[in-house]
């Protein structure tokens, strides 16, 4: 079987390049744009994946690449939903299987060919990882939902804590609405969403992504709709615009 994505050994684990993975798939996507989001479907770093620097071809401004492991690059194939993405996960499933027996089934030419990927991977990418840490991409800040911030019906319950506000969590979202923070979407799955340009960017509001789940009846894999979450700074001008009398006790 010829070798669709190189497959690198991390700490005697079979691993993938982020980036040799994305080019794969051919996503439309920078790279740097899409890594961030696939990682808020619940990933995590340090078990899932490792963020490296490298400098392509030795030289050059460094960029960052990530060390993925076989079950997650599983995972974000059948994210894409096309036939890249079906036939990069089929190939990973190839791969394990083969590496519970290697010698017996792998011929000379592909063993060669591991041989040279490993190297490659401990000359090239490996003994080129720094601590050097880039900016985190802005689909990154926006979509995942830092430590600190409130489901709607906790930052209800919070803001209630002022003798002067009286609001639950229905209240809330319909009052955020109102001032044009979030939008109600249409159709049999109909759920709020923060609007990127006066709540995300703007840091009052964040999306929490689920990971996708199988539907059972269709045999599909479906993603749940986003989770507004109220960012401690979207806290605060709640209190304010709701007429808060008293200090908000987070």
């Amino acid at each position: 079987m010829n070798d669709l994505i190189p497959i690198h050994e991390e700490s005697g684990t079979p691993a993938v390049m982020g980036r040799d993975l994305h080019a794969f798939l051919e996503v439309k996507d920078r790279y740097n744009d899409w890594f961030p989001r696939m990682v808020a479907y619940g990933f995590s770093a340090g078990q899932d994946f490792t963020e490296f620097s490298v400098k392509p071809n030795g030289a050059g401004r460094p960029r960052i690449d990530h060390i993925i492991s076989l079950d997650m690059a599983k995972e974000i194939s059948m994210i894409q939903r096309t036939e890249r993405g079906k036939q990069a996960r089929q190939y990973f499933i190839e791969c394990e299987r083969r590496a519970k027996n290697p010698v017996a089934e792998l011929t000379g030419e592909e063993l060669m060919a591991r041989a040279v990927i490993q190297a490659q991977s401990t000359i090239k990418e490996l003994e080129s990882r720094t601590r050097e840490l880039e900016a985190p991409a802005k689909s990154w800040v926006t979509l995942a939902a830092a430590g600190g911030d409130f489901s709607v019906s906790e930052a209800a319950k919070t803001l209630s804590r002022d003798p002067g506000i009286r609001i639950g969590r229905d209240q809330l979202f319909k009052f955020m609405h109102s001032l044009g923070w979030i939008f109600r979407t249409k159709g049999h799955r109909a759920h709020w969403e923060a609007k990127q340009d006066k709540a995300i960017q703007t840091g009052r509001l964040a999306h929490k992504l689920s990971r996708p789940f199988l539907n059972e009846r269709t045999g599909e894999m479906e993603q749940p709709p986003p989770t507004v979450r109220v960012t401690p700074k979207g806290l605060h001008e709640l209190h304010k615009a709701l007429g808060g009398t008293g200090e908000l006790a987070a």
